[in-house]
């Protein structure tokens, strides 16, 4: 049997890990962006949040695109939008302008994880779908986040800001080329796919735990189902925690830490290294769990609901260390059971709602999650000005977190029968 889909997922990987180091280049970069454009905090933290306003609504708008037009086209365009305008970032010279260029970047960004979520869908059976999510996109956003410190604080020290956007802009139209070479919408249109690997990818479909489910019902009726709404508030809160790191994990270790900036880049990547174990243990561990209790739902949701438990402990717990190496460990503890939620809740959708609607439906849960990003390091900006510093935003990530933990815990129920149809292969 081929094992082509691993290519596919090896892409997914590499433009999850370009679109993070994309987006956070500013945050490493921006202790040099405030002190050249005269920024103050708030106006830092409403930069970064501007981001997520193009975001979180291409989010949608990418899941249903992938749907409509499949996701070979529309993540390419994707990847052609937000690469463009990340290279633009280069020649910002007020708020202004920089506001603007972050919107657009957000809009090219927005429809990645509801296209790798139906990528995933066409491409692996069930019995692969953790380690899958949890490496792409969930693994590539944490090596990205990594990668981001060294890179960009080497460029931005050696050669000035504006030339490390420039040099991230030709890695996606790199990655742009190989995908338009590689990719197809679904393995069996796919030259380099063995019938022998599509007949695996379909039949293990077939004869999976979970059931297929009728797609009859309008998509109206999962946008507003509380199974879909408690998955994005999880995703949300998730999120919020990641968010409030990649914007504001720089400027904490220099502001809180008095770290410089080759150290905190080089520190800075210890929460994101653990974040990409976390990923692939989680992924793991919901795989093992989907195939030794034959239940899909029970499989993710713990996962959802034990990572935020045990993060909002670790998030209050921050608040008290008093050394910088406490601190890291602490963060790179909670970055570590923050990124086994995203993969839970891919898997959910995939395994909750029709083949048909996933690309919709992922990109709804996603615009949902994503709205954290605009309120999220927007409000922390002005918390740390204005609010009670750093500690008081620890606290609220931490708050979310466990009020999300509660609402899995109580309307995330596997689909009643009623929504259930006969089984039969639809990889569309």
């Amino acid at each position: 049997m081929g094992k082509f889909r691993w290519l596919i997922a090896a892409l997914l990987f590499t433009a999850s890990a370009i679109a993070f180091i994309d987006r956070a280049a500013l945050s490493v970069a921006a202790p040099f962006v405030r002190a050249e454009l005269h920024l103050s905090p708030s106006q830092m933290g409403t930069i970064f949040s501007a981001f997520f306003a193009g975001y979180a609504i291409f989010c949608f708008i990418g899941g249903y695109a992938a749907d409509r037009f499949g996701p070979k086209k529309t993540y390419a365009v994707a990847m052609l939008i937000w690469s463009v305008f990340c290279g633009l970032t280069s020649v910002a010279s007020s708020f202004t302008h920089l506001l603007v260029l972050r919107v657009f970047f957000g809009v090219g960004e927005g429809p990645m994880g509801a296209v790798t979520n139906k990528t995933a869908r066409n491409w692996f059976p069930p019995k692969e779908t953790g380690i899958v999510m949890g490496l792409s996109p969930s693994g590539g956003n944490m090596v990205g986040a990594a990668c981001a410190g060294p890179v960009v604080a080497y460029l931005a020290s050696n050669f000035g800001w504006r030339v490390a956007f420039v040099g991230i802009m030709l890695l996606g139209f790199v990655w742009l080329a190989a995908w338009l070479w590689l990719m197809s919408d679904l393995p069996s249109q796919n030259k380099r796919v063995t019938n022998e690997e599509a007949r695996y990818i379909e039949q293990d479909r077939l004869g999976a735990a979970a059931p297929v489910l009728n797609d009859k019902l309008p998509l109206s009726h999962y946008l507003r189902s509380p199974l879909v709404l408690g998955i994005a508030f999880a995703f949300f809160a998730s999120n919020y925690i990641l968010y409030f790191f990649l914007s504001w994990l720089p400027s904490y270790l220099v502001d809180v830490r008095h770290l410089d900036i080759r150290s905190m880049s080089l520190l800075g990547t210890i929460p994101w290294i653990m974040g990409l174990l976390g990923c692939t243990l989680g992924g793991l561990f919901s795989d093992a769990l989907l195939r030794k209790s034959g239940n899909p739902t029970f499989a993710r949701k713990i996962i959802v609901v034990g990572g935020l438990v045990a993060g909002a402990i670790l998030l209050l717990l921050a608040t008290q260390v008093t050394t910088t190496t406490s601190a890291i460990m602490i963060i790179a503890a909670i970055t570590f059971l923050n990124a086994t939620t995203p993969l839970a809740c891919w898997a959910l959708v995939q395994e909750t709602v029709p083949v048909g609607r996933v690309g919709s439906v992922g990109g709804y849960v996603h615009f949902l999650s994503n709205l954290s990003g605009i309120v999220g390091p927007a409000a922390t900006g002005f918390i740390i000005e204005y609010g009670g510093g750093y500690g008081a935003s620890f606290v609220m990530a931490g708050a979310i977190a466990a009020l999300a933990a509660i609402v899995v815990a109580l309307f995330v129920r596997a689909p009643p029968k009623s929504q259930r149809g006969a089984r039969h292969i639809n990889l569309s």
